[in-house]
C-alpha cells in the first residue's frame, strides 16, 4: 500500500522545511511514504528546500495556475506514481501532518473513499467570528448540495482512494475543496470527517485576497455545480415561479373584466403575464436541454474514468 502525501507550494521556502519534517516515516498499514511537491510558480527557493530535504517527487508550473490545477496536476502525478491513497496537505504548515495517519485510517478499512480533515474552525484564535459563520454556512450549504455530511468543507487537509481520484474531475481553478465534495456526494463515494487541531498561523492565505472574494467564487462554485448535477431543480423551481407569477395578471384580468362588464383597457396585465408565461415555458426547455447535458456529462464523464483506470493500471504494471 503506497501513500503519495501531495503539498501545493506557492514561495513556501519558510515554512515548507515544518511540514516536511512533521510527515510520519511509517504508518499502520502503509508500505511506502512518498511526497510530492507541486510547484505552483514560486519565485523564491521552494523547489531547492524541497530537494534539500530529500523531495524526489516535483511538479513544476512556470507561472502561477491556482490551487486546483496544482491539486489536479499533483493527482496526475501521484497517480503515475501508483499511489493507492493520495493525502493532501498545504505548505504553510497550517495542517498538522503527524495526524495523516488517522486520516488515512478510514479508507484503509475500507470505510470511506475520501476523508476530510475538520479543523474545528469555531475553535481556531485567529477566526474572525463573522469568518466563523461564514464557514459553518457555506459547509451546511456544501453539505447540502452533495448529500454529506461534512463540518469542515473548505479544509484541503484530506485523503483520497485511488478508486475516488479515478472518478473526480476538477473544473474550477480556484479552489478543489468544494467541488470535490459535491461530485463524491453526487457520484456515491463515502466521505467522513475527522477532528483535527490546526497549527498556529504562520502568514496570510494566498489563495484569495478577501474574505467576500472567497465568498464570491465559492458562491460560483457551488451554484455552477448545483445546475450541473440537478439542473431539473433550479430550471424547475424557476419555471413554477414564473408560471404562478404569469398566471396572477390574467386572473387579474379576468377579475377586472367581469367586474367591469367589459374585458377592454387592462391589457397591461395581459402583456405582463404572457411575457412571464414566455419566461416558464423558457425555463422548462431550459431544464430539458441542461437534463441531456447532465446525462452526456455522465456518459463522458464514465468514459474518461475507464480510460484514466486503463491508462494508470497499465503505467503501474510496467
Amino acid at each position: 500500500m503506497k501513500l503519495i502525501v501531495q503539498i501545493p507550494c506557492l514561495n513556501e521556502e519558510a515554512t515548507l522545511p515544518l511540514v516536511l519534517k512533521s510527515i510520519p516515516k511509517r504508518i499502520p498499514g502503509i508500505d511506502k511514504i512518498e511526497v510530492l511537491i507541486i510547484d505552483d510558480g514560486s519565485t523564491d527557493k521552494t523547489v531547492t528546500v524541497a530537494k534539500k530535504h530529500g523531495v524526489k517527487h516535483i511538479v513544476k508550473h512556470v507561472g502561477n495556475q491556482g490551487l486546483s490545477r496544482s491539486f489536479h496536476d499533483g493527482v496526475l502525478e501521484a497517480l503515475e506514481l501508483g499511489a493507492d491513497i493520495v493525502v493532501n496537505t498545504d505548505g504553510d504548515n497550517q495542517y498538522p501532518q503527524e495526524r495523516i495517519g488517522d486520516l488515512v485510517q478510514p479508507i484503509l478499512r475500507g470505510e470511506a473513499d475520501i476523508v476530510i480533515a475538520d479543523r474545528q474552525t469555531s475553535t481556531i484564535a485567529h477566526f474572525s467570528w463573522y469568518k466563523k459563520i461564514l464557514q459553518k454556512i457555506g459547509s451546511k450549504v456544501v453539505n447540502k448540495v452533495a448529500g454529506t455530511d461534512v463540518p469542515d468543507a473548505v479544509s484541503g487537509f484530506r485523503a483520497y482512494s485511488r478508486d475516488s481520484l479515478m472518478r473526480l474531475n476538477t473544473i474550477t481553478r480556484f479552489s478543489y475543496c468544494t467541488e470535490t465534495i459535491i461530485q463524491a456526494g453526487n457520484k456515491g463515494l463515502a466521505v467522513k470527517s475527522i477532528p483535527v487541531t490546526t497549527n498556529p498561523k504562520l502568514r496570510e492565505s494566498r489563495l484569495f485576497k478577501s474574505t467576500f472574494e472567497h465568498v464570491r467564487k465559492s458562491a460560483m462554485i457551488i451554484i455552477r455545480a448545483y445546475i450541473m448535477y440537478k439542473p431539473y431543480i433550479i430550471f424547475g423551481w424557476l419555471g413554477g415561479i414564473l408560471l404562478a407569477l404569469g398566471s396572477v395578471p390574467f386572473i387579474r384580468f379576468i377579475a377586472l373584466s367581469i367586474d367591469e362588464g367589459t374585458t377592454r383597457g387592462h391589457i397591461q396585465s395581459l402583456l405582463v403575464g404572457s411575457l412571464l408565461l414566455i419566461g416558464a415555458f423558457l425555463c422548462l426547455v431550459l431544464a430539458i436541454i441542461a437534463e441531456l447535458i447532465r446525462i452526456n456529462r455522465i456518459l463522458i464523464e464514465d468514459d474518461l474514468e475507464q480510460s484514466k483506470r486503463h491508462h494508470f493500471k497499465a503505467d503501474r504494471l510496467s
